[in-house]
């Protein structure tokens, strides 16, 4: 069985966004196809785990807040957060669980979803995608809660290609099938994040800006590619080009923090990480980031993730997670 350990796919040109996104890997992923016919309304719970859809055919999303908004053929929408939302056959019709739909797993984390009344059919392609950093890294949060893409097919021809291998090997249950439906939905997550970034929105701030600022594109990638190096204020603006007082304000001015507290962010994410998932030991872990104590690293660690070291070497790893939401 192929594992889903492999980096996050990435544009060939060496830009900004294809040097942020060497930094995130895919850990997991569970995929399903939905085929539904109208009337039909899914509530998807928050969770951890990041949500992609892909639609083929017609119908609308529910994000927090109440407002629907129109999807049609060939669109698709990634919540890089996984955030609250529903999808129906048309605004307010009444939301059920996945479960409550027929749902057979095909092999392991794939799954075909059938239900619905007597209507017209929408075809879903939906999966979790469950990254090497959760949902509050600083490289997730910059990006949107919504990235929605109208009609992606237009700007990314290979994605109907993709979508019918999808579905071939749903339909095949072929031994491998999992790991290699991993990597077509860590494909499509890439092309839906590129397309965004080229037709989306235009933001001026935050993650657009990040990508779309080739210089403070670099700083990030540098800092999330290895953030146990020694980074200084002057180092960082040496990847920049920039003197020290002019790469600190650019680069609050697109990031909307300052670069130390930026840095300090990753490198504490990095250490959660490493102690839930990895088990290393707390002074391992200090000292692999540089600080000269125990106890300092701690004291950093607690303002950054709100709870001590401690906490996480008591901890299990990261639960993984259904397209229906958190087992």
């Amino acid at each position: 069985m192929l594992d889903h350990s492999s980096k996050f796919p990435a544009a060939t040109t060496d830009d900004s966004l294809t040097d942020m996104l060497r930094g995130l890997r895919l850990d997991g992923v569970d995929y399903g196809r939905c085929e539904l016919t109208a009337p039909w309304g899914i509530r998807f719970p928050a969770q951890e785990a990041a949500r992609f859809h892909f639609i083929c055919g017609a119908c609308w999303l529910r994000v927090p807040g109440g407002e629907w908004i129109e999807l049609k053929r060939g669109d698709a929408v990634l919540l890089p957060r996984g955030i609250e939302h529903a999808l129906a056959s048309a605004p307010g019709e009444p939301l059920s669980p996945l479960e409550a739909y027929s749902v057979r797993e095909v092999c392991h984390c794939v799954y075909d979803v059938c239900g619905g009344g007597r209507g017209e059919t929408t075809i879903l392609f939906c999966g979790s995608l469950t990254f090497n950093v959760d949902a509050m890294h600083p490289l997730l949060r910059m990006m949107p809660d919504v990235m929605r893409i109208d009609a992606l097919t237009a700007s990314e021809p290979a994605i109907p290609h993709l979508l019918d291998a999808m579905a071939r090997e749903v339909g095949a249950s072929r031994v491998g099938s999992g790991g290699v439906l991993a990597r077509l939905a860590d494909v499509l997550a890439a092309l839906i994040i590129r397309s965004w970034v080229e037709h989306g929105c235009g933001d001026t701030s935050g993650w657009m800006a990040a990508v779309r600022h080739p210089a403070v594109g670099r700083v990030i990638a540098a800092i999330h590619l290895d953030p146990e190096k020694s980074w200084t204020v002057d180092s960082l603006a040496k990847v920049m080009g920039a003197s020290r007082s002019g790469f600190a304000q650019q680069f609050h001015s697109v990031v909307g923090e300052t670069p130390a507290r930026y840095l300090t962010q990753v490198r504490m994410h990095q250490a959660r990480q490493w102690l839930s998932r990895d088990r290393m030991r707390i002074s391992v872990v200090a000292r692999r980031l540089g600080y000269d104590s125990e106890a300092a690293f701690s004291r950093a660690f607690k303002r950054v993730i709100g709870v001590p070291p401690s906490h996480y070497r008591g901890a299990e790893g990261a639960p993984g997670f259904s397209i229906g939401g958190d087992r």
